[in-house]
């Protein structure tokens, strides 16, 4: 048995010796030491050795073991270091290759622009609000004096997601939401995404941003917001800059008005820019509606107000001069960098 030992131990010395690769240690360690190994068929047969004898024959087993796994581990590390040193060699970096620089992104025009308008009302002592993009139909339309059945729904084409819930037309929708927290003097503007059942083209899309703002307050005329909107204009367009108001009709609004600014391009003398007119429509405004200030639980004896909304692609389009609101949505970094 001894004998038996001794040869099993150097033929698996002899093994371990010449291996090349970890694999080969894996097929060792089968052969030796698995269950249907050598050495543990040695073990299988020791209810054959006598009694006396056994403790000692099993001590050798043991001891054979001991060896055959020891020098497993000592050759194993040996792969491992040569594994690494090979790695390591493989992947050496050249510290002095200049470095590959991230593509850095763009701010895009409409944010650049909704930028502008923010800086210029908060220069004013308005507050930017936002609000939920997916709307009760009441806050969208109902609470903005837009009933059940009223036409202006029909313009709008909305994304219903239930009969009661939907993607918000306007952001109008906000300043509801702000008069129902009954904190006045109110000096808002709402920013935002809005849905339309629209189809795209180069004026149009079924998603697009508002810009929408309010004022209650004691005293509020229609000539602050004249003022207001003239300021905005000027601070927007340039100092030399006109507004002109025509008269209008919206739902949540009496009176209403449209505003326009003179074409920056050509300074009113009309150009392909402006169609010739020398003026370009720009927004929508006018005295928030007393049956709106009711619905809110504002007294419209003691307080007065005044809304606006304008489109913040189309501002981007015109302090830019994009002819299509669709390059806008693309992503393309040949157009972003330009701006």
């Amino acid at each position: 048995m001894k004998d038996q030992l001794k040869a099993i131990l150097d033929e698996a010395m002899e093994r371990i010796e010449n291996a090349t690769q970890s694999d080969d240690l894996n097929e060792i360690k089968v052969a030796f030491l698995g269950k249907k190994g050598k050495l543990t068929s040695v073990l299988k047969s020791m209810k054959d050795v006598s009694a006396d004898q056994r403790p000692i024959i099993g001590q050798m087993v043991n001891d054979t073991r001991v060896q055959l796994e020891e020098k497993l581990e000592e050759k194993k590390k040996v792969f491992e270091r040569q594994e690494l040193e090979a790695k390591i060699a493989a992947e050496t970096i050249d510290v002095t290759l200049p470095a590959k620089k991230p593509k850095m992104g763009h701010r895009h025009p409409n944010s650049i622009a909704r930028e502008e308008v923010e800086r210029i009302f908060t220069g004013m002592g308005y507050e930017v609000v936002e609000g939920p993009e997916i709307e009760y139909d009441y806050y969208n339309f109902e609470a903005l004096n837009i009933p059940a059945n009223h036409p202006a729904k029909d313009e709008q084409d909305t994304f219903y997601i239930n009969s009661d819930i939907l993607l918000r037309t306007q952001t109008s929708s906000v300043q509801v939401h702000e008069m129902e927290k009954g904190r006045i003097p109110i000096r808002m503007i709402a920013p935002g995404r809005v849905f339309r059942s629209d189809e795209v083209d180069a004026t149009h899309s079924p998603s697009f941003h508002q810009i929408e703002g309010l004022v209650i307050d004691k005293d509020v005329t229609f000539a602050d917001l004249k003022g207001t909107l003239d300021v905005f204009a000027k601070e927007l367009f340039g100092e030399d800059t006109k507004v002109k108001f025509r008269p209008h009709h919206f739902p949540f609004t009496e009176p209403s008005a449209e505003m326009d600014v003179s074409c920056f391009k050509c300074k009113g003398k009309g150009c392909r820019f402006c169609k010739g007119s020398g003026w370009i429509e720009i927004l929508g405004c006018g005295m928030v509606h007393p049956r709106v200030l009711e619905m809110r639980g504002i007294d419209p004896e003691e307080y007065t107000g005044f809304a606006f909304g304008v489109g913040l692609e189309r501002i981007a389009l015109l302090k830019y001069e994009i002819d299509d609101m669709r390059l806008l949505y693309e992503n393309d970094t040949r157009f972003l960098e330009q701006f």
